[in-house]
């Protein structure tokens, strides 16, 4: 989907009406139709701040977000923009604009630690925009994320010993990396009369006190969890764009009427955010497109309006739920597919249809394995496997009637003149039933020589000759040319040529079975092979975000402890060894029965 072709303009995606936060089903119908990932950028800040500035540039116009002139807020709720990611192909980049936060006219605080917290939630990179430099005017106005433990969970249930702890690592594998845009920036990147870099002066501004007293613990708190709940941050600083009366026209101002430095800090900008902001990635490597986006706006705006708590590990098994069970349609579908161009009914034989059914088997559980995840207890994949045994035993079904009904049209074309000859009296005379019995084997013979018949050809010719067998006893006692001892012996032949051919039947039904059993058991053994690979690519890029979250926690640590912070040292430790032992979990085993 070309997205910037059904997106002229932002749309509202979350509505904040008289304090009640609503999903706009217009926008979510757009997301529902972008099947390429989405890197999402979110911005937050105060209102009159110029966020809606830096996310036009960011969607290459110069109209589109609002940008308001007066010093009311202009933006409210969540507006989505979704545009061709300019560097990232086959991407979508989807721009989400926040009203802005202390706003004098909503009266209190509630929405905007909901929106603040949607926007964590929903990103991968998190832009806040705030005026001047950052000082303790600053802080105190990110007071949101201080909040965020208050505002999200991390999972849905409590630890194994019923205590509902949130460690910061559990937020860490999901949140955004963080940006701070700092506007109308003034001051000399200096420190001690050495320049720095932005990065820097926001890493010197994060620095804690000894908290001695309860006025040190509140100037740490909000730097303390910006620290360990955003272990990737960068800053940019704008000069002013231009004076401030010309700031309400600033939109349809060019370029060259801007501050030259102005200008290159916005390029500077929108490059660092095409180039390193990453596709939304959900916990286990599960890469977002628009309707798993869409699923997760649904999920949390959905929490909220019932008064819960967004929940991370509930959104991402309610999306599961919805693609797990699309997972195996998609299979079956697969399935059938393959087995409408590869089968032609009836096989020659049972095993030429299991092994066809066997291959597209393997193929639809590949499938469904690439398109599933978080598929607990393996309930979706039970789910299939039911699904695939039924169709399995529908086609052997179907393989029966079609072979059924080609031998019933054959012998009915290749035996029926002989019923006739019969009805005329033809063997009906002295030698006539060595004649018959001549002519039966000749047509025996042609019937074997057909080709097509499939798995039902000896039964259903055994049923036949049983049919006639009246017929074929009248003719041999009305031959006077035989005597009483030679018919007594042809009947006895006859029995005994038919209990050879049940007892043939027989044997064959049992090797069916057999085939049948063992295909089961490949069935099963393939899930589980498929299963198992997918359980250890699992476990491998859990252990793999785990280590990311442990390197980060081992570098804020080493950094707390040169800043002399003992105590939160130490609560740092504890939760490097909790993540530890989390990376070392028993073995699962595997199983879908």
């Amino acid at each position: 989907m070309e997205s910037e072709t059904h997106m002229t303009g932002p749309m509202c995606l979350i509505e904040n009406t008289n304090g009640r936060l609503m999903t706009n089903p217009e926008a979510l119908k757009i997301l529902s139709a972008i099947t390429q990932p989405v890197v999402v950028v979110a911005i937050v800040g105060l209102y009159r701040t110029g966020k809606s500035y830096l996310m036009n540039k960011l969607a290459g116009k110069k109209k589109g977000f609002s940008l308001g002139s007066t010093v009311q807020s202009h933006t409210k709720g969540i507006w989505m923009w979704c545009v061709s990611h300019p560097k990232k192909p086959d991407h979508i980049l989807v721009l989400l604009d926040t009203e802005g936060l202390g706003d004098v006219e909503k009266g209190d605080n509630q929405n905007d630690s909901w929106i603040f917290a949607l926007a964590i939630l929903l990103s991968s990179t998190f832009v806040y925009n705030s005026m001047g430099t950052i000082n303790q005017q600053a802080m105190d106005q990110l007071y949101y994320v201080t909040e965020l433990t208050d505002r999200i969970r991390s999972k849905s249930s409590p630890d194994e010993n019923g205590y509902e702890v949130e460690d910061s690592a559990d937020f860490v594998s999901f949140f955004p990396d963080f940006v701070w845009t700092l506007r109308d920036f003034s001051l000399d990147l200096e420190a001690n009369g050495v320049p720095i870099t932005a990065d820097e002066y926001l890493e010197y501004s994060l620095k804690l006190k000894q908290d001695t007293s309860q006025k040190d613990k509140n100037f740490n708190l909000p730097r303390l969890c910006i620290r360990k709940f955003f272990p990737k941050k960068k800053c940019f600083v704008f000069d002013r764009p231009v004076h401030r009366k010309k700031l309400t026209h600033l939109e349809k101002l060019h370029d060259e009427e801007l501050d030259t430095d102005f200008v290159q800090q916005v390029a500077d900008f929108c490059s660092y955010i095409f180039t390193n902001s990453k596709t939304k990635t959900l916990s286990g490597g599960i890469k977002v497109n628009g309707p798993r986006l869409e699923s997760l706006v649904l999920t949390y705006v959905s929490a909220i309006s019932s008064g819960d708590l967004p929940c991370m590990e509930n959104a991402v098994l309610a999306l599961a739920q919805i693609e797990n069970s699309a997972a195996v349609q998609k299979a079956v579908a697969h399935y059938d597919q393959q087995m409408g161009q590869k089968v032609q009914l009836p096989t020659e034989t049972l095993q030429e249809l299991l092994d066809l059914h066997r291959d597209s088997e393997r193929e639809a559980i590949e499938v469904f394995i690439r398109s599933s995840f978080k598929d607990v207890d393996h309930l979706f994949q039970k789910e299939l496997a039911a699904e695939l045994d039924k169709k399995r035993d529908d086609f052997c079904e179907q393989n029966r009637k079609a072979s059924s009904d080609r031998c019933s049209a054959l012998l009915q074309n290749i035996f029926s003149p002989l019923e006739e000859e019969v009805k005329v009296g033809i063997y009906s005379k002295p030698g006539g039933y060595r004649l018959f019995i001549q002519k039966l084997q000749d047509l025996k013979k042609k019937f074997y020589e057909e080709p097509n018949k499939g798995i039902q050809a000896e039964e259903m010719l055994q049923m036949y000759l049983k049919s006639k067998e009246s017929m074929t006893d009248a003719i041999l006692q009305t031959d006077q040319t035989l005597t009483a001892k030679e018919k007594e012996i042809e009947v006895e032949r006859v029995k005994a040529e038919s209990a050879q051919a049940s007892a043939k039947m027989l044997e064959e039904m049992q090797r069916k079975n057999e085939q049948m059993m063992e295909q089961k058991e490949r069935s099963y053994q393939e899930h589980v092979k498929q299963l198992t690979e997918k359980m250890e690519r699992d476990r491998a890029q859990l252990l793999q975000e785990q280590e990311r979250s442990l390197t980060l926690k081992l570098q804020e640590q080493e950094r707390l402890l040169k800043e002399g912070f003992q105590n939160e040292s130490r609560k740092m430790q504890n939760e490097i060894r909790n993540l530890q032992n989390a990376m070392k979990p028993p073995r699962r085993r595997c199983t879908i029965s």
